[in-house]
This record gives C-alpha cells, sequence and structure tokens, in this order.
C-alpha cells in the first residue's frame, strides 16, 4: 500500500519528535519495513519501539531539553537507532566522526558541551582512553536497550535537535545547532519536493556525521514509509552487488562517489528499479552529468545547501531536472540573492550571492556569536555562493565567493590546515589552494616557504597534516616556493596561487603524494 507523500494527520506536526511519534504508530505504516542493513530488517513498529526504549533509559538519567549526546559507535542500525531515539527524547545528538585523534575528541565534547557520551563494543577501548570532562557522563549503548515504556513528551519546537561539525573557509571545523522545527521543516520540504513514498527504497552509503546521510537520506524517507538499506560505507566496486541485493529507487552520492561508479558494470534490468539519483554537496560538470545519467538509465537531480540552514534549499524535481541548475526552492524556505547595493532581490538573471531564510535556518555557531553574526544577518544566511534564478525559478550556482576547498562534498578549510603545516616550525609561511581534480573535484595543494630546503621536505609536511587531522585534509600536492604571492596591503595572494595551479605553472617543481 502506498503512503502518502504528505502526513496524513489531523494536526500538522511542530517538531521532528512528534512527527516520528505521530506517524511510526499511524494504520498502515507499521508492518512496513524502516531499515534493512542485510542481517537485520527493522520495521517501523520496530524502530518506534527501540528508540522508545532508548529514548526511556536516556531520560531516566536526569536529561534535560537539548542535553547533547556525542555518539562514537560504528556504522550500524544501533547508531541510527541511538540518533533517532535522542531526537524523540528531546535531546540533542551529536554523531562524532570516525577515527578522530583522541586530543580532537576531547576539543570536541567541551565544544559541544556534550552531556553524555555513548559508544558501542567497538568503541570501548578508545572512549576508555579519553580525557572525559567531568560533566560527561560516558554510557555503553548496550545499557540503554534494556526493554521500557515511552511516553510521547512535549518538545519545543525551538529545542535543540542535532549538533553537525562543519568547517568553513576560516579556522577549525565551527558547531552548527538545529532546532527541531528546523530539521521537520527541511524534511517536509525534502519528501514534497522529491515526491517520496512507502514505494521507495534508498541506498544509504554516506556518513551519518554528515548533514545529507543525516537529515535527507534517514529523517525525510522515515517520515515517508520508505525503505532504507543502510549498507557499508561507499565503494566504487560494491555498488553493483548492493543495488541489485537492495533494488533501491532512489540512490544519492556526491560528483566523486558518481564519477567512481562509471567503470563498474552494472546489469540493466537491476537498474531499472532507480526512478532517481540524487546528487550535492559538490559542483558536477555538464559532461560527468550526463555521463552519469546514461549509466545509470535515470534522471540524475541535483541540490544544493549547507549544513547552516540544516541541509537541503534547492531541489531539481525528478521529473523535470534542467542540468546545470541546482533546482527549485524546497517548499517552507525562501532563497534570495543579495545584490551589490545589500538589497535582496528574487528577480531572473541577476546575479547575486545565494541567501537562505526560513525555519530550517541553524540557531548559530556554538560559542562562535561573532561567526554566527557574520553569517545570518537580518534572518539571512550567506552562503559565500553566488548565483542566479532563470526564468522559471531554477537556481544556478556561478562562483564561489569563500575559499573553501570541496573535496569529495567535503568541505576543507584552508586556514585550518595551513596552521597545522606552519605549527611544525620549520616552516616560514604556508598557503593551501585546491585544484581541480577529476576525480574528488578539488584537492588541497599546499604551497610552502621552508626555513631549511635541505631538512623539510613533502612526506614531513604531509605527515604533520595527517597526524592532526583526517586524512582527506592531507596536502595532495607540497610545492616549496621561496616566497609568497602578496597582495597590495601585503596579504598572501590566495586567489594568484589558486589561478597559477589552475594554469598549471607550478606543474614541473609538485611533488606529489
Amino acid at each position: 500500500m502506498k503512503i502518502s507523500t504528505a502526513l496524513n494527520l489531523d494536526a500538522k506536526p511542530t517538531t521532528l519528535a512528534q512527527a516520528f511519534d505521530r506517524y511510526w504508530h499511524a494504520r498502515g505504516v507499521q508492518d512496513l519495513p524502516a531499515l534493512n542493513d542485510g542481517a537485520r530488517t527493522l520495521t517501523y513498529a520496530d524502530l518506534a519501539r527501540e528508540t522508545g526504549s532508548v529514548a526511556a533509559n536516556l531520560s531516566g538519567r536526569d536529561a534535560q531539553p537539548g542535553d547533547v549526546v556525542a555518539i562514537i559507535m560504528s556504522r550500524s542500525l544501533d547508531a541510527v537507532v541511538l540518533l533517532l531515539a535522542a531526537i524523540r527524547a528531546g535531546l540533542c545528538p551529536c554523531v562524532f566522526e570516525p577515527k578522530l585523534a583522541p586530543e580532537e575528541v576531547g576539543v570536541r565534547l567541551i565544544e559541544t558541551r556534550a552531556r553524555f557520551l555513548v559508544h558501542d563494543a567497538d568503541n570501548a577501548a578508545f572512549v576508555e582512553s579519553l580525557s572525559i570532562p567531568e560533566t560527561t557522563t560516558t554510557l555503553d549503548f548496550a545499557r540503554l536497550t534494556q526493554a521500557a515504556y515511552f511516553p510521547p513528551v512535549d518538545v519545543a519546537p525551538d529545542c535543540p535537535a542535532l549538533l553537525l561539525f562543519t568547517s568553513g573557509s576560516t579556522g577549525r571545523p565551527k558547531v552548527v545547532q538545529l532546532t527541531q522545527a528546523a530539521l521537520l521543516n527541511n524534511a517536509l520540504g525534502v519528501l514534497e519536493q522529491s515526491a517520496l513514498s512507502s514505494d521507495d527504497c534508498l541506498l544509504h552509503v554516506m556518513p551519518i556525521y554528515h548533514t545529507n546521510g543525516v537529515n535527507n537520506q534517514l529523517f525525510a524517507p522515515l517520515l515517508a514509509g520508505s525503505k532504507i538499506a543502510f549498507c557499508p560505507r561507499f565503494r566504487a566496486e560494491d555498488m553493483p552487488e548492493l543495488i541489485a541485493r537492495f533494488r533501491p529507487t532512489i540512490i544519492t552520492g556526491v560528483p566523486t562517489m558518481y564519477s567512481r561508479m562509471l567503470p563498474q558494470h552494472f546489469d540493466a534490468n537491476v537498474l531499472a528499479t532507480l526512478r532517481m539519483a540524487r546528487c550535492g554537496s559538490a559542483p558536477i560538470t555538464e559532461a560527468l552529468h550526463r555521463e552519469v545519467e546514461a549509466k545509470l538509465g535515470c534522471p540524475l537531480v541535483i541540490s544544493y545547501g549547507l549544513s547552516e540552514a540544516t541541509c537541503t534549499s534547492t531541489l531539481n524535481p525528478p521529473t523535470a531536472r534542467r542540468i546545470g541548475s541546482v533546482g527549485k526552492v524546497l517548499p517552507g524556505q525562501t532563497v534570495g540573492l543579495r545584490v551589490a547595493d545589500g538589497s535582496m532581490s528574487h528577480a531572473p538573471n541577476v546575479e547575486g550571492e545565494i541567501c537562505i531564510a526560513g525555519p530550517n535556518l541553524m540557531t548559530g555557531y556554538l560559542g562562535a556569536d561573532d561567526a554566527t553574526a557574520r553569517t545570518v544577518t537580518d534572518g539571512w544566511l550567506r552562503t559565500g555562493d553566488l548565483g542566479r534564478f532563470d526564468d522559471d525559478g531554477y537556481l544556478y550556482v556561478t562562483g564561489r565567493i569563500k575559499d573553501v576547498i570541496i573535496r569529495g562534498g567535503e568541505n576543507l578549510s584552508p586556514l585550518l590546515i595551513e596552521s597545522v603545516i606552519v605549527a611544525q616550525g620549520d616552516v616560514l609561511a604556508c598557503c593551501v589552494v585546491g585544484r581541480a581534480d577529476k576525480d574528488l573535484g578539488e584537492v588541497p595543494v599546499a604551497f610552502v616557504v621552508a626555513k631549511d630546503a635541505n631538512t623539510t621536505n613533502a612526506e614531513r609536511v604531509q605527515d604533520a597534516v595527517r597526524k592532526r587531522l583526517s586524512r582527506i585534509y592531507v596536502p595532495h600536492d607540497v610545492v616549496f616556493v621561496d616566497s609568497l604571492p602578496e597582495t597590495a596591503v601585503g596579504k598572501v595572494d590566495r586567489k594568484t596561487l589558486a589561478k597559477r595551479v589552475a594554469d598549471g605553472y607550478y606543474e614541473e617543481k609538485q611533488t606529489t603524494n
């Protein structure tokens, strides 16, 4: 039985917790499969019961609305259950990226003001080795699964409901705080624009510490009665077998993922179940777009959004996608263009900075009021991206104001990488820029002025980054130069370096990782 793509409830919910509680208990939904990892299947009734038990056990530990639950668990259905349970309980989950250095985990526990840290058996030894703040209570997930009754709680729409780490163009990753109302707004908009229903099966291979993997691939389909095939992390060579096994109607990824899938062999009969492939988080070329559609035999639907606006703000309609466009504005949101005089324009064929408004906006960056004030002004989120609308309301991204490097869909801060390289002590100056890459979209390239060229080499620079940050931050190339170009006011001229990289100026000098 196909479930309506709109919540068929007497009164519209105001929070994601309320929507889950009502919808998962609705007639005709409970027996439908909700999550399947190939070994275990949870129906919507199972999901309601298991998340209810975990929510009750969390709430029984004197938890207060908005308390942060740090999640350090392997990719699993248990991790998803905990994430959903925290939201149902009116708490604020934050999934920590795997393989972070212990020191970084300690910093993030402080930054998020985590009240609880929940781990699984796989991460017990790692958590035991951490320096955990006295205000953080450590819990084994297994101790939260005892059967318990969870009465619906009255969660306020503005209650903090999710924390995401996002890296912009300045400094270390910032902590984005989203509310119950913001999560619901995004989910309902995605649900309506993409026509999600109980006929859909979504193949989930993206991280659940990333906004797309949570908001678009868990929350939205779980309000539509869809089935989620929750699989191991993405590997291109696994995709033919996963698609053959689960027969998804929707797959989601970033341009790099689709590029890596092109050499793989897919059975045409298996691909016939796909009604669309979704793509976001990074720009995609028209050539790659057409190659992917030809390979998969279905529309490749491009979207656009930021963690600061929950996730997705524009999305191409699946049956009316336009190549080159990031789609139309989702219901419940407003997207405008900030033009040269500072005013907002919605007129077609006018270029300006893309700005977003609506209940989907973050409450702010935790502990960074100044950064929040610079990013959100007069109710508008300034994205730092340039764009224009066409006559039919389709948005086109035309450029980027920010210096952020987008590697395989992940935002990398050049300044963060630079600070790690300079901290070595044998580097006088450093500048990191992005270089176009066919596979990853962009990769970081580090320009280094060394104190002593005889003692500093590319491997040493790369190892320094690898030890402090995750592997995605490691410069793909290290170029040693005598000096860095400067602007008239003495600042490092990042744009000049980026142009020289694009023109191949440094190709003979660079050392490849």
